[in-house]
């Protein structure tokens, strides 16, 4: 039993090393030929698996097998500017604008500062009472 099972690995790698040495070598996937005869004679069993089910490209005449297919990538480079800004404004309006806003800020600071300071004045009397 040992004999026929050394038999069959020994055919394994003289295969699998035959079909590595005629491969050409764009048919060759994951690792250089050299590599892959490395592989068989020092790991005969595993060395022959390994080969006949990932390190071969199998053509359209041989084995079937499905494979996932890789995604497209578009050829053409898709524009990421960002859009231009859809303010019809003119340069002079936005800044009248800003100038407006700055001044209603300083407005509601000056309220609030009487406000504050009208509190403080009320509370410091009602103290003293």
């Amino acid at each position: 039993m040992s004999f026929l099972f050394s038999l069959l690995v020994i055919a394994l790698m003289i295969g699998a090393l035959i079909d590595i040495i005629t491969r050409d070598n764009s048919l060759v996937k994951f690792l250089p030929k050299l590599a892959w005869i490395i592989i068989v004679i020092l790991l005969p069993l595993i060395g022959g698996l390994l080969w006949f089910t990932i390190g071969r490209e199998y053509g359209e005449s041989g084995l079937s097998i499905p494979r996932m297919r890789r995604a497209e990538r578009p050829t053409a480079q898709t524009d990421v500017r960002p859009a231009p800004p859809t303010d019809t404004r003119t340069t002079e309006q936005q800044i009248a604008d800003l100038d407006r806003e700055i001044a209603e800020w300083r407005r509601r600071e000056e309220i609030e500062k009487r406000r504050h300071d009208g509190d403080a004045s009320t509370g410091a009397v009602g103290s003293d009472s």
